[in-house]
């Protein structure tokens, strides 16, 4: 697997051990990947942020929609909380009930303690029918199992894996990346990770560390000279996780800096895009809890965070691993042919490797 930094490519930033989502601590991330025959591409991607032990307790959590023509479930109450518990997963538009049951499956599996009160999964998607037949029912609640059950630290594949594997990019093959930056603050040093299943952009917008190579890269674009959708449809999901302790509202302001990292790639963000983020802190275990009253005695709860007016390099981090994230996303693929013989080619990324 290659990725933008492999070849060179001049990206800032501190990067943490895997460059990875999976560097904050804690963080598990699986696939389930689904290819078969010429109609099947497509998968599901599964974030668990306190990994598979602790998933039941409450990280703060915000979002924010860039363009909302897409689905993340679960927002009403992170907007009514700010707090996040769950495996958060990633799919194709049209298996975001199929994952959302598999959610509540895998906790009454694992937590039958937890799944008694009530489940609200957090489930978004991208659109992958052109590689894809997106309406036929291929991902079923078991793959979601599956992906949850799947889910590591450590090295993240990236490409066309889990969710990502029928997503295109810019007018290539586009999918799963991820990328991560390491902030000091003081004596402490906290990791910032984004994961994105790309999917959108026009081939005439892709930037790659500050070129503007989509006119030059505009030859061999099957997707914009045969497909309906208009140029950059599409969508795109990016999820931001961080170990640095802050508030909801703080979380927020981190997935709201989110489309600066993605415009830093070209993009102008389509209306045919739906383009969502979430952002969460693994800080604070034992704060933002919402479950049934135990005792009739009084509960407080208390939470530790970074000051609003020190939060700039944790914004910084968040724009330069969205950014890197997405080329990984491009970088890391190959060629596909899916549905009705449609093909995508890959990035050629060996206009970097000569330089």
């Amino acid at each position: 697997m290659t990725r933008a930094r492999d070849l060179g490519v001049p990206l800032p930033g501190r990067t943490g051990e895997h460059n990875a989502l999976t560097d904050v601590p804690g963080v598990e991330i699986g696939f389930t990947t689904l290819v078969e025959g010429e109609s099947v591409r497509t998968g599901v991607t599964a974030v668990l942020p306190r990994g598979r032990e602790d998933f039941a307790v409450p990280c703060a959590a915000g979002t924010y929609a860039l363009n909302g023509n897409g689905e993340m479930t679960g927002t009403a109450w992170l907007a009514e909380t700010g707090s996040l518990t769950l495996p958060v997963l990633i799919t194709s538009t049209h298996a975001v009930g199929a994952c959302h049951r598999g959610t509540i499956d895998w906790v009454v599996r694992e937590r039958p303690d937890v799944a008694a009160e009530w489940l609200l999964p957090v489930v978004a998607e991208t659109w992958d029918g052109y590689l894809n037949d997106s309406t036929a029912p291929t991902i079923h609640s078991g793959h979601a199992i599956a992906a949850i059950d799947a889910a590591r630290p450590g090295p993240v594949g990236e490409g066309s894996v889990g969710g990502g594997t029928g997503m295109t990019c810019y007018g290539f093959k586009g999918g799963t990346g991820t990328a991560s930056r390491v902030v000091s603050y003081g004596d402490d040093e906290y990791t910032v990770g984004a994961l994105v299943q790309a999917n959108f952009g026009s081939r005439r917008e892709l930037t790659v560390a500050g070129e503007h190579v989509g006119a030059e890269l505009g030859a061999d674009n099957p997707m914009e000279e045969t497909w309906a959708a208009p140029s950059g449809a599409g969508s795109v999901i990016v999820i931001i996780g961080t170990d640095a302790p802050l508030l909801p509202g703080q979380c927020t302001s981190l997935a709201r800096r989110v489309p600066l990292g993605l415009a830093r790639t070209g993009t102008a963000g389509s209306h045919f895009s739906g383009d969502l983020f979430l952002a969460f802190s693994t800080a604070n275990p034992g704060a933002l809890t919402s479950r049934f009253p135990r005792t009739d005695e009084a509960e407080y709860e208390s939470m530790r965070f970074v000051p609003w007016g020190r939060l700039d390099p944790f914004f910084e981090a968040v724009v330069q691993a969205t950014e890197e994230a997405v080329l990984n996303a491009l970088f890391a693929n190959e060629e596909m042919t899916g549905h009705r013989g449609r093909r995508v080619p890959a990035l050629p990324t060996g206009r970097w490797s000569r330089s």
